[in-house]
């Protein structure tokens, strides 16, 4: 959980650094590669990590504006990377314009509970890191470069 509004914004910078360099590993050709038919394809992933960081921002009373139609993926690799670079330094600047070290910490109503939005802010990294690490999967099986985020990736340690 977040206590201050600079520790969330240090982890957010390397966190959505992490999720471009994915981002941009997409290509419009291999966006509807899934794990098996009927799971999420790297295009919905893509798209999903776009639309949670509104999402997220909404929980904790800031606004974060997704260009486009939440609902529909677009079919270009480009627009939900330009999609994803927006909402990311929205949020970003949200959070630096919107709250301060007393009010991170204060309680919103999330998911039916009360929940400081630090922790909010914290569940939003987690949930970024457990897509993006799908993707990096889908990835590897899409025959694409898998970019290293926390770590060498297996082709660079040959």
């Amino acid at each position: 959980m977040y206590r201050t509004v600079n520790d969330f914004l240090f982890d957010w910078s390397n966190s959505a650094s992490g999720t471009i360099s994915v981002l941009e590993a997409l290509t419009d050709e291999k966006l509807n590669q899934a794990i098996v038919e009927g799971h999420n394809t790297l295009g919905w992933l893509g798209w999903h990590l776009v639309t949670s960081v509104s999402f997220f921002a909404g929980q904790i009373g800031l606004n974060v504006t997704v260009p486009g139609d939440v609902k529909t993926v677009p079919n270009k690799a480009s627009e939900i990377l330009d999609a994803y670079k927006k909402v990311s330094e929205e949020l970003k600047k949200a959070v630096e314009e919107g709250l301060t070290d007393e009010s991170i910490v204060e309680k919103v109503e999330a998911f039916g509970q009360l929940t400081p939005r630090g922790m909010m802010l914290s569940k939003c990294i987690e949930h970024q890191t457990h897509h993006r690490g799908q993707m990096t999967v889908l990835l590897r099986q899409a025959g694409l470069k898998v970019p290293s985020i926390m770590g060498p990736t297996k082709e660079e340690q040959m």
